[in-house]
């Protein structure tokens, strides 16, 4: 009997021990997965630079969630959306769209379910941004830089964005015209 009790208390020990064991957060893994590859040395030499400006969680199912964060580097101020799942209690990156800002490429999606589209927004004049008919979330990045994304079962769905007046107009995933002085400013 003295067995026993003994092993029942040290089971209760390790289970009161085992819930104490502290599960990492969504925003400590991603600042994790963010800072593990960095050189100091690099990040002095180009001014890299993160900020995690937007996070949302069990935004499709229970246990996955997005983080919108911008990055400073040498290749300028770039926003990006990634979907994360949690398996097993272990956040596992997944898909990552990126933009710029005053790019010709106006939105893009992500090819696995969920099809995540998203883009930057510089135009004052657009209220609301339609992906399929899904309403897109706007976040608000700094002065006139706001950020969309819509989430859709549904692959190579239609853009469309709805002006101050009312108006809806369909957006191509990459405006022609703005790439073509795109490059003939790089060309030149």
């Amino acid at each position: 009997m003295k067995k026993i009790k003994k092993y029942g208390f040290l089971l209760i020990i390790l289970g009161l021990l085992a819930g104490c064991v502290k599960e990492e957060t969504f925003e400590e893994f991603f600042h994790k997965q963010m800072t593990k590859n960095l050189d100091s040395e690099v990040v002095k030499e180009t001014n890299y630079s993160y900020a995690l400006v937007h996070q949302e969680q069990n935004v499709v199912h229970e246990n996955d969630g997005i983080a919108i964060f911008t990055e400073n580097s040498t290749e300028g101020e770039q926003i990006f959306i990634t979907y994360f799942e949690k398996e097993k209690d272990i956040w596992n990156w997944g898909q990552t769209r990126g933009a710029e800002w005053d790019s010709p490429v106006k939105w893009s999606a992500m090819h696995q379910p969920p099809y995540i589209y998203s883009g930057t927004i510089s135009d004052n004049a657009i209220k609301k941004v339609y992906a399929g008919d899904i309403q897109a979330k706007i976040i608000q990045i700094e002065g006139d830089k706001r950020f969309w994304y819509a989430i859709s079962s549904k692959k190579d769905v239609e853009v469309k964005m709805e002006m101050l007046d009312g108006t809806r107009q369909v957006v191509n995933e990459i405006d022609e015209e703005m790439l073509k002085n795109w490059n003939f400013e790089d060309s030149e």
